[in-house]
């Protein structure tokens, strides 16, 4: 399940991720948030947190992540990924840096650290 993160900027957004993360998440939450954003933006910030109680994927939400990634490259200004889980954290570790905008990664002890520099 995703819940969106209160409280950010206008050109962000954010959500805390619970449970499993399905493709119907992706599909009815996070695609149209992100898709409305950037008609009134470029370039948009964004926050995501995976916190204690994430248990995973399923693979149509993995495939759902790669394609919105894919469909809009160049529009992510920031991105601030909160997680404790090892296999994320060495994943974005290998390939944060194709990221096109600026990318950082956080344990979940430092989410308002996230969360400020997403504010910046």
């Amino acid at each position: 399940m995703l819940k969106p993160i209160p409280n950010l900027p206008k050109n962000a957004l954010g959500f805390s991720a619970h449970g499993t993360v399905t493709g119907a998440d992706y599909e009815d939450v996070l695609i149209p948030a992100v898709e409305e954003k950037l008609l009134k933006f470029p370039k948009i910030r964004f926050l995501y947190q995976m916190g204690e109680d994430f248990t995973g994927y399923d693979a149509a939400a993995m495939w759902d992540d790669a394609k919105i990634g894919l469909k809009h490259p160049l529009s992510w200004e920031r991105c601030a990924i909160v997680t404790d889980v090892e296999w994320i954290r060495i994943a974005m570790k290998a390939f944060g840096f194709i990221f096109p905008g600026d990318f950082r990664l956080f344990h979940n002890h430092e989410f308002q650290a996230a969360f400020d520099w997403i504010c910046e």
